[in-house]
This record gives structure tokens, C-alpha cells and sequence, in this order.
């Protein structure tokens, strides 16, 4: 009888198994919860950690064991929503699967803390520059760019419409990333470097710049109103520079604001100020 309590009392405290739902959890968590408790000493670690506990309260049935892991997921991190938050979720949930399983069996472990914080850490930033890039840099302003057309025209679809595509387009990439990188367990990282992923990410790159270049098309306004009389007729400068190069002025102006970003930095204010003190002179002058 007490051989039976005993193992019973030991089977217990074995480490549940981990699946595909408790995963897609945990990064829904983290997705709802981020920013939310935002600290300076800690950053989003405390989204982290809301995220992954449910998972945590599965692997660890030790009271001390289970505070310790809560511990290692609330130290400072910091990254992009789901391409670094959805890989390090999915990877910090097999890490940890593993570490149960070695303190469980009382075998060597391998999955030190510092192991797993450093990956943690070398990923974070990386992944948040891809994720930052291609997210908030490409793929929120094509959605907007959709849009805009419904907005001029007072509709509400223009403002709700970006908003909720652009998250439930970082929600399912996100579990996506987080399945992945928990299924491929420390090789997780190669799944940045799949061929997939970069096609991915260089046509997402493409059409991106095929979305900058409609918005300035379509929403950058400059014309000439210089024109001449030559023998009785007139040339107008602005049916002349449609004829050659349709949206040359507004192309002037927008590879002028990236030759000077390219030159002085991101220095927004001050391209603001040039750029209106250049049109005023232009337009008194009679150019434009």
C-alpha cells in the first residue's frame, strides 16, 4: 500500500505533456497581455511570463520548482509582437518542456538557466529588427493603403478596416511562429533562415515598396503653374511634364525627402520644415 501511495505521489508530479493548444495559448496570451504590464526594469518579461504560465503550472508540479521557472521567464526581454514574441514563446515552452523532464528524471541538466535566457536574449533583438521591418514597416501601411480610399470617402471601414487586419494578420503569424519554433525545439532558429521565410520576407519587401510608390502616386500633390507664350501659343509646363513623365514633380519630392533622410538621418521635423520652405519659395516665385 505505501509502495502505491508513493508512486502514485511520484507520478504526480511528473511533467504533463505539452501540446499544439497550450502553445497557441500561450501566445495569445502574451499577444493580448504585451505592453500591458511594461516595466523598465523587466519590459513585456511579465507578458512573457503570463503567457507561458499555464504551461509552466503543467511541466512543474514542485511548488520551488514551478517559482524558479517563473523566476527565469521574468527576467528582462524585450521584443517585436509575434515574429520574436511567436518564435521565443514557442521556444522558450520546448526549452522548458525539456528542463521538467531532466529535473524530473534526475538526470544531468543540460538546459541550464543561463542557456536559456542567452538564447532568449540573442534572439529577441534580431527578431524584433526582421519583425519591426517587415510588420510595422511593410505589411500595417499596405493594409492602410487599402484603405485610405474608404476614409477620404468618410467611411468607417477606412479606420477599422487596417486596425483589424493588421492584428489578425499578427495573430495568426504569430501562433504560426510559435508552433514552429516549439516543434523544432533548440533548432528553432533555423526556421529564419528557411527558404520559405526569406521568400517571404523579400516579397513581402516588394510589394511594400509597390505600396509606397501608389500612396506617393496617388497622395503627393505638386504641380506647376508656370507656363509661357511662344508666338501666340502657349506651353504649359505641367502638360508638358505629363506627357514626358506622369508624376515627376510628386517623384521629385518624395526621392528628395529619402535623399535627405539618407543624408542626415530620420530627422522628420527638419525635412518637414525644409521641405515646406522649399514649396513656399517655389510657389512665390510663380513654379509652382
Amino acid at each position: 500500500m505505501t509502495e502505491a501511495i508513493e508512486k502514485t505521489q511520484v507520478n504526480n508530479q511528473a511533467p504533463e505533456e505539452i501540446t499544439k493548444k497550450d502553445v497557441t495559448k500561450a501566445y495569445l496570451r502574451w499577444h493580448f497581455a504585451n505592453e500591458i504590464p511594461h516595466s523598465f526594469e523587466r519590459y513585456l518579461a511579465p507578458s512573457l511570463l503570463y503567457g507561458m504560465m499555464p504551461i509552466l503550472k503543467k511541466l512543474y508540479k514542485d511548488d520551488d520548482a514551478r517559482r524558479a521557472a517563473y523566476k527565469r521567464q521574468l527576467l528582462f526581454f524585450n521584443t517585436q509582437l509575434s515574429w520574436g514574441g511567436g518564435v521565443i514563446t514557442g521556444l522558450m515552452s520546448s526549452m522548458e518542456q525539456q528542463r521538467a523532464e531532466e529535473e524530473y528524471t534526475d538526470s544531468e541538466v543540460l538546459m541550464q538557466d543561463d542557456l536559456m535566457y542567452n538564447t532568449k536574449a540573442g534572439l529577441m533583438g534580431a527578431l524584433a529588427g526582421i519583425g519591426d521591418a517587415i510588420d510595422s514597416g511593410t505589411v500595417q501601411y499596405i493594409f492602410i493603403a487599402i484603405a485610405v480610399p474608404w476614409a477620404q470617402q468618410g467611411s468607417a471601414l477606412g479606420a477599422l478596416f487596417p486596425f483589424i487586419c493588421f492584428a489578425t494578420y499578427q495573430a495568426i503569424l504569430g501562433v504560426f511562429f510559435a508552433r514552429q519554433a516549439f516543434a523544432m525545439g533548440r533548432n528553432a532558429t533555423g526556421l529564419m533562415q528557411s527558404t520559405g521565410i526569406q521568400t517571404a520576407i523579400e516579397t513581402l519587401s516588394v510589394l511594400g515598396l509597390f505600396m509606397m510608390g501608389v500612396l506617393a502616386g496617388n497622395y503627393v500633390k505638386v504641380e506647376s503653374t508656370l507656363k509661357f507664350v511662344i508666338s501666340g501659343k502657349d506651353f504649359v509646363i505641367q502638360d508638358i511634364l505629363d506627357q514626358i513623365v506622369p508624376g515627376l514633380l510628386p517623384l521629385a519630392v518624395v526621392m528628395g525627402v529619402y535623399w535627405f533622410y539618407t543624408k542626415k538621418g530620420l530627422k522628420v521635423t527638419q525635412a518637414l520644415l525644409w521641405l515646406t520652405l522649399i514649396l513656399i519659395v517655389l510657389a512665390g516665385i510663380g513654379i509652382l
